[in-house]
């Protein structure tokens, strides 16, 4: 990089005085500029054993997994194994949904998408063992239906489970096992795992359910393993980078080796679907990447949230840039937002989208329209007028429920324009939007945290 020296001196800076400031016990910033790679680090892994974490330390990428999975199940649409107009079922003939017609439809690109209206957020710990991901896709048999397939975009954890069981059939192997050699191996990574006994021969970082000065350690380290191919990959910035490199690069290794074709490698970053909800990650989704309009310059990226954990990926393809922050607790998001906006401006000139907030002058709103109670599998949204103040409680359901302190949450919502409000959970700088909207078919529904829930009838 450009007098590296002065820039890595330059951003540890950042790093430590931003992570500092938002309460991030730990962290590990990576920054790729054609072929030079930064590298720092900061802080704690674990509050509790004071392990300073380093540029080797392995974090949860959580949901970043997601664009690895794509990724596989597109090296697999290379060797002609199934199409993304492939139905489902036509490769896992045990598939099943509530609705057989819908059963029958649900297709690969639904998956990758997220627009099969799969209920998402099935956290159910089938165990272990190889078959974790086979009794996974059982379950889906009993679980809810979100929305009519196709009609509108809703983040599904559990359909990028489907897609590591549609790799297993594929390969005859785990998912584990498929990704290491399909992706791992020929991208020359040496700091990257998927299972937690892997992880355990590095320095690894423990999630913190709260930063700060009096930093508090999750619960437990990770989720369960049938979440795998939707968050469980584990590694360090440097490694993320080489991914997000074979990606800026149409689909070659660093070594020259063919990862994925050019066709599929354009096809994953390039417009799929729109999301209703433009501002909290991306305007519209390929093929596992979500994609950002900064200023009318296109980037593509992922983010990813564990128990205590969270990770960001952005990249700017016209620069050749991709940027990687793994964290392990406090107000992530807001280094997010502080760090990325002056690496990209510095090295790009590009900035970040303006902040998501609401109007100095609070906005005329009627909640009449919006009041009432939203519901999917694994939460309740409550949506009323609290003494003058339009509120949104929201309260956990399903097995996440038990790992936080408090499943219920409150929030006021301020005004911004008809059918949005703004949110900001306590301590947080960052705004969170709230979307009120209707299907073409009239069913109306809220979005909030990046997915669709229905509103109750009657």
């Amino acid at each position: 990089m450009e007098g590296a020296h002065v820039n890595q001196a330059h951003w540890q800076h950042r790093l430590d005085e931003l992570a500092a400031k938002h309460g991030v016990p730990g962290a590990q910033l990576g920054i790729l500029r054609g072929d030079d790679l930064l590298t720092l680090a900061t802080g704690v892994l674990h509050a509790g054993t004071g392990q300073p974490a380093a540029t080797d330390s392995v974090w949860q990428i959580g949901s970043i997994s997601k664009v690895w999975t794509a990724t596989v199940i597109m090296q697999l649409i290379d060797e002609d194994r199934f199409t993304l107009e492939t139905p489902v079922a036509e490769v896992l003939p045990e598939f099943r949904l509530r609705d057989p017609e819908t059963t029958a439809a649900v297709t690969v690109w639904h998956l990758l998408t997220h627009t099969s209206g799969i209920d998402g957020d099935l956290f159910t710990d089938t165990g272990r063992g190889d078959d974790a991901l086979e009794k996974y896709v059982a379950l889906l048999a009993d679980s809810a239906h979100n929305h009519p397939i196709g009609a509108t975009w809703s983040y599904c954890n559990a359909g990028y489970s489907v897609l590591g069981r549609i790799i297993e059939v594929a390969t005859g192997q785990t998912w584990d096992q498929a990704i290491r050699e399909k992706l791992f191996t020929p991208l020359g990574l040496t700091h990257t795992t998927t299972l937690p006994e892997d992880a355990m021969v590095f320095g690894h970082a423990m999630g913190h359910v709260k930063g700060g000065d009096e930093p508090v350690v999750a619960p437990v380290w990770g989720l369960p393993r049938a979440v795998g191919p939707a968050g469980l990959i584990t590694a360090t910035v440097a490694d993320v980078l080489a991914f997000a490199r074979m990606h800026l690069r149409g689909g070659v290794a660093a070594d020259g080796t063919r990862v994925l074709s050019e066709e599929s490698t354009a096809a994953m970053s390039a417009y799929q679907t729109e999301c209703p909800e433009k501002r909290l990650l991306g305007d519209s989704w390929g093929l596992g990447w979500f994609r950002c309009d900064w200023h009318g310059h296109r980037a593509y990226g992922h983010d990813g949230n564990t128990i205590g954990q969270a990770a960001f990926l952005r990249v700017l393809p016209e620069a050749g840039v991709a940027v990687a922050l793994l964290t392990n607790g406090g107000h992530t998001h807001d280094l997010y937002a502080d760090l990325y906006d002056e690496i990209f401006a510095e090295l790009t000139g590009v900035r970040l989208p303006e902040p998501f907030e609401p109007p100095a002058e609070p906005a005329a709103a009627d909640l009449t329209p919006y009041a009432g109670t939203y519901e999917r599998e694994s939460v309740r949204m409550e949506v009323f007028d609290d003494d003058g103040k339009p509120t949104l409680r929201t309260t956990l359901t399903g097995p996440l429920a038990g790992l936080e302190d408090d499943p219920v949450q409150t929030y006021e919502m301020t005004p911004v324009e008809p059918g949005l409000y703004a949110v900001r959970p306590e301590g947080m700088e960052t705004w969170v939007p709230v979307t009120f909207y209707s299907l073409p078919t009239g069913e109306e529904y809220v979005h909030y945290g990046a997915r669709a829930t229905p509103k109750k009838l009657g």
